[in-house]
Parts: structure tokens; C-alpha cells; sequence
């Protein structure tokens, strides 16, 4: 049964604050409004008399009437003409002489006296009512300052229901062996008394493994919506503050509300922010904030009972750096890796997001998973995104397969930039450059297909010339690396043999191509037979995700410069391979030149229906 709710607290400070507002309208109106400020329009400009010459008039007769205001004497003659004056505070009308019955002249006294009382009364009351006013709201301010940071200690961890959590398996393409992994969790926590009842546990921890955007918290969030229980989430950052013993205490916060609220799920992403490993340099002793951070969620993991019903789910792209306490049985003791998406997978991931956008009837979604290898489901979603922009620029009624294939490029090589102007020498230089990477890697057996080639400016590229694998790879051969690295210098090949000389706009292609027969020789076995078949440099860390650890060097000079020979040789001889397909198909690659000067990008037909006068068959 759920927990009762209760009604938050009905917060009543926009009360007080209107009260404080309407008491300062109130003095603001009492000071402009106040007539003694502002008294009678006709006697604005009155000239002033003597009170002598008042009496003097009332006696002749001269008035048409007096009236009197306090100290204030106000008169209008018989001609019209009014005057003013003052008497002592003190003098009555009897005293002035100005109560003859005889006489015409109408005398009007105003008597203030109780109206000035509670004028000059009401200011005082008003700004002790803002003295009160302001006592208050700054006693209940402080009051919440105290209140917050009592709160430190508190879960920050975002909560959804059943019924907010929308997110199902439908919704998540590309991973299926992951979703079959994840059904027990499921049935687990609809079902508990069906594995409990035979002694049967499910893993307390289920830690999710992969490159950023595969989709880690989108599947814990599927995995909760799947089976209908509330989905606590919070970021490992969050739980360390630079307060001591906050992490540890928003920990046990975060797991009491969990066991309040079971069956449920709480995901921790990002759990390596807290969750590295414990000693060492750079992480502190046992007093260090994160260390005791992580004690706690280990010492909550494994005081769970039996029929708690709650599930740790958390996510990371760092499992190399993880304590192992945490990866231990009894805690994360489930680890599912989730790789980036394969060409059945991509397919679906782009149906899926194609769901919520016009697109066109005709859009080949396989085209574009074969263009997009080594992407994860997050570069498909912005890759769809920026179709989508592409339609509405362009006035498309829907996304069409011009708007994809132009999203692909732009996600993969940059936008273009047309407006970076080059000299004509620059672009001829830039156009041989190019051809002569599309030439070389044509023929080159083992190389990936040719895409496009362009010399439009894009990113930091003056050029580029797209070469795309046909289907995904997961080993490659010493062949393969060699066509590449020839691939590679063929832009170089093609500026030496054409101009005579050499330009920067090959660096990057020489980094790349250093670094591959670097790898060759030091980490896959495949150098000459100096090196043999043994690998060098220990590794500081693992190999994740694509990221090159740090290196030690366990290996003596002598093998340092067989290595730094190989890498030379290496090079040297692709070059002068490159170099001779490049002069023996000259003429042909000045055509294909002159054409893509005119023309600033060219298709795979195009270029092979120039050179090999024919449809290039896929490679195998």
C-alpha cells in the first residue's frame, strides 16, 4: 500500500508581502493626497492681505464670503477677485469681529480638528505596521535558511511514479541482448514471491556498461516503466558537497525513502564520480568525502533484506576505474554491456526516432545505417534532429532522403563552410589533394568504399574525401591497415607529384598514419621479426571506449629504435606505393581533377564511372 500524502503547507508570505505593498501605497497616497499640500485650486495664486484689511472689508462690506481653514483665511470680494491671509492660531470669528448679524458676508468655519488628529496619527501607524511587517519576513527568512541547511543531508534524487515513468522496451531500439537480460529484473519486481519462494535472488545491483549515447539511462528508465514501479534518479555528483559527511547522509536518505517505497528502482548515473576506486594517489585517505560517500552506498547495498523489492540500477562509461567492493557479488554483481549499435540496430534506432517527425514515404532508413558506422544512438537522434531542421529551412512538407543524407554529413565532417574563400592556387592544390586519397584508396584492395569527395571547406578541413566501411568490423587485418595507411598518403603522393613540392594540408594524415604503424608494431603483433610477436608499453588503465590509455615504457632502447625504424620503413614504403598508382593513372587523375574543381564534390558513381568506365561492385 502506498504511503499516505500528505497536503504541503500552504505558504502565506504573499500575504504579508501584499500587506506591506498596500501600507506603503496607503502612506504614498496620505503624502500626495494630504490638503495641506494641496488646498483650494481657486486660491492657488491668491495675492495675500493683512488680517487688518479682512476685518476692514467685512465691516465695509466688501466680501461675498470668508471661510476659514485653521490659521488659513480665504476671501472672495464682491467684484470676484479672491484673497488670502492668516490669523493667529488662537482668534475665533467672535474675536475678529466677523459674527455681526447685520452683515451680509457669508463666514464658513472648517472644523479640522478631529480629521487632523487622525491624519497625523494614520503615518505613525502605517510605518509601525511596516516595522512588524518587516520584523516578520526577515525572522521567517532565517528561519528557511536554517531550514535548508538542515536539508543538506537530504536525497536530491528525482522521483517518478508508476504512471510518470512512460518509457517501455518498445521505446528503446538496438539492444536486445541487454532487454533480455533486463526481463528478470522485471519479472522480479512484479513477480518477487515467484523467485522467493524457491531461495531464488535477483542481482541487487545491475550496473549498465557503455560508450556515451548508447542509451544507458534511457533503458534503466524502460526498465522501470516495464514493470510499474516508482524510479528514483540522481547523478553520482550529486551526492558529494563541500560539506563533510553530506554525500554519506544523502546516501542513507536516498535509501530510506527506496525501502519506503518498494517495490522500486534507484539509478545512479554517472556512478563513477563516487564510486572509484578507494586509495591510491590522488583519492585521499579514509577521511576523504567521496571515500566515505562510497562506504556508505556499500554498506547500504549490502544491508538490503530479503523482500525489500529494491533494485540499484547504475550507469558508466569508466568501469576500469570502479572500486571492486562495488563490483563484488552481492552488490553490482550484474554487468551489462551495452555496445554502439550494429546495422540492424541503427536502422531501428532511426525508425524509432522517426516516429515523432513528417517524413517522407520514400526515405531509405538502411541507406542511412550503412553510412553511419561506429555511431551511437544518441549521434542517431541528432543526426534525425537535423534532417528534420534541414526539411523545415528547405519548406519540405516532410524529412526526405536528401535532408538525411545531408544531416549525415553534417553530424559526421562538420558544417559546410562556403564562406572561407581559397586562393585558386589553394584549391588546386586542396582538389589534387583529394583525388589523390580517393585514387590510392580505390585501389587499395582492403580499403573501405569511397562516399563522396568534396572540397568544400568543412570544420577545420580545407577538403575531405569520405570513405565508408559496407558493414560493421570488428577485427582488422595487417592488409587492412597497410591499404589504410597507403589511403592516407595519398593526398601527400599527389601534391609532390603534381607541384613539386609539399604543403601542411597532409599533417593530420601523417599523425594518422603514424599512429597506425605504430600500433602495428607495438601492440598487435605485427612488426618485422626484430619486434616479434610481443607487445610494449604497459598499459596505465584500460583500452575503453576508444580512448588511449597512458603508457609506461617497459622495453629497452635498442627495441625503441627497431620500433621507431618499423614505423619509418613502414611509411616510407606505403608512400612509394601511393606514389606509383598515382603516376601510373596521371591522366587520369588530372580529368577527375579538372571535374571536381568545376563541380567542388563528387558521388561514388561519378568517380568510378570516370575512372573504371563502370558501377563499382560493393566489397565483400
Amino acid at each position: 500500500m502506498a504511503p499516505a500524502r500528505t497536503r504541503p503547507p500552504k505558504n502565506r508570505s504573499w500575504l504579508l508581502s501584499l500587506l506591506l505593498f498596500g501600507a506603503l501605497v496607503i502612506m504614498s497616497l496620505f503624502s500626495l493626497t494630504n490638503p495641506e499640500r494641496i488646498g483650494d485650486k481657486e486660491f492657488t495664486n491668491a495675492p495675500e492681505v493683512s488680517i487688518s484689511e479682512i476685518t476692514r472689508g467685512y465691516n465695509a462690506g466688501a466680501f461675498s464670503k470668508i471661510r476659514v481653514r485653521d490659521n488659513k483665511v480665504f476671501v472672495t470680494t464682491i467684484t470676484g477677485a479672491v484673497l488670502q491671509s492668516y490669523k493667529e492660531g488662537m482668534d475665533t470669528v467672535s474675536q475678529l469681529g466677523w459674527n455681526d448679524p447685520n452683515n451680509t458676508t457669508i463666514v464658513e468655519v472648517e472644523n479640522r480638528e478631529a480629521q487632523n488628529m487622525l491624519l497625523s496619527v494614520l503615518p505613525d501607524i502605517l510605518f509601525l505596521i511596516l516595522v512588524i511587517g518587516g520584523l516578520i519576513w526577515l525572522f521567517r527568512g532565517i528561519a528557511r535558511s536554517q531550514s535548508n541547511a538542515m536539508s543538506f543531508g537530504k536525497s536530491r534524487a528525482r522521483i517518478a511514479d508508476a504512471t510518470q515513468v512512460k518509457t517501455r522496451f518498445n521505446n528503446v531500439a538496438g539492444m536486445e541482448e541487454a532487454k533480455e537480460d533486463l526481463v528478470e529484473v522485471v519479472d522480479f519486481l512484479k513477480n518477487p514471491k515467484k523467485y522467493t519462494s524457491i531461495g531464488a535472488k535477483i542481482p541487487k545491483g545491475v550496473l549498465l556498461v557503455g560508450a556515451p549515447g548508447t542509451g544507458k539511462t534511457l533503458l534503466a528508465r524502460a526498465v522501470a516503466g516495464e514493470a510499474g514501479v516508482p524510479f528514483f534518479s540522481i547523478a553520482g555528483s550529486e551526492f558529494v558537497e563541500m560539506f563533510v559527511g553530506v554525500g554519506a547522509s544523502r546516501v542513507r536518505d536516498l535509501f530510506a525513502k527506496a525501502k519506503r517505497n518498494a517495490p522500486c528502482i534507484i539509478f545512479i548515473d554517472e556512478i563513477d564520480a563516487v564510486g572509484r576506486q578507494r586509495g591510491g594517489a590522488g583519492f585521499g585517505g579514509g577521511h576523504d568525502e567521496r571515500e566515505q560517500t562510497l562506504n556508505q552506498i556499500l554498506t547500504e547495498m549490502d544491508g538490503f533484506e530479503q523482500d525489500t523489492n529494491v533494485i540499484v540500477m547504475a550507469a558508466t562509461n569508466r568501469p576500469d576505474v570502479l572500486d571492486r567492493a562495488l563490483l563484488r557479488p552481492g552488490r553490482f554483481d550484474r554487468r551489462i554491456f551495452i555496445d554502439k549499435p550494429d546495422l540492424e540496430a541503427r536502422e531501428k534506432i532511426l525508425e524509432v526516432h522517426a516516429q515523432n517527425k513528417k517524413m517522407d514515404t520514400k526515405v531509405d532508413y538502411r541507406a542511412i545505417a550503412k553510412k553511419t558506422v561506429g555511431l551511437a544512438g544518441a549521434d542517431l537522434e541528432n543526426i534525425m534532429n537535423e534532417a528534420a531542421i534541414f526539411a523545415a529551412k528547405r519548406k519540405h512538407k516532410g524529412v526526405t532522403q536528401q535532408d538525411m543524407d545531408d544531416a549525415v554529413e553534417k553530424v559526421a565532417l562538420g558544417p559546410e563552410k562556403r564562406s572561407r574563400k581559397l586562393s585558386e592556387k589553394e584549391k588546386q592544390i586542396t582538389a589534387y589533394h583529394e583525388m589523390g586519397h580517393a585514387i590510392v584508396g580505390y585501389l587499395c584492395p582492403e580499403s573501405d568504399a569511397l562516399h563522396k569527395i568534396s572540397i568544400v571547406s568543412r570544420g577545420g578541413a580545407l577538403g575531405v574525401t569520405w570513405f565508408l566501411p559496407q558493414e560493421d568490423q570488428y577485427t582488422t587485418s595487417k592488409a587492412k591497415f597497410l591499404d589504410e595507411i597507403c589511403g592516407l598518403l595519398g593526398g601527400r603522393a599527389a601534391e609532390a607529384m603534381v607541384f613539386g613540392e609539399i604543403t601542411t594540408g597532409a599533417s593530420n594524415d601523417l599523425e594518422r598514419a603514424s599512429a597506425i604503424a605504430r600500433g602495428m608494431a607495438m601492440r598487435y603483433g605485427m612488426g618485422d621479426d626484430d619486434l616479434g610477436m610481443v607487445t610494449y608499453g604497459e598499459k596505465q588503465g584500460t583500452m575503453f571506449l576508444g580512448v588511449d590509455p597512458m603508457t609506461t615504457r617497459n622495453y629497452s632502447e635498442e627495441l625503441a629504435r627497431h620500433i621507431d625504424e618499423f614505423v619509418k620503413e613502414t611509411i616510407e614504403k606505403q608512400y612509394a606505393r601511393a606514389l606509383g598508382m598515382l603516376k601510373k593513372h596521371k591522366a587520369k587523375l588530372e580529368k577527375l581533377t579538372t571535374i571536381l574543381l568545376k563541380t567542388e564534390t563528387m558521388s561514388e558513381e561519378e568517380f568510378i564511372e570516370i575512372f573504371a568506365g563502370k558501377k563499382r561492385k560493393a566489397k565483400s
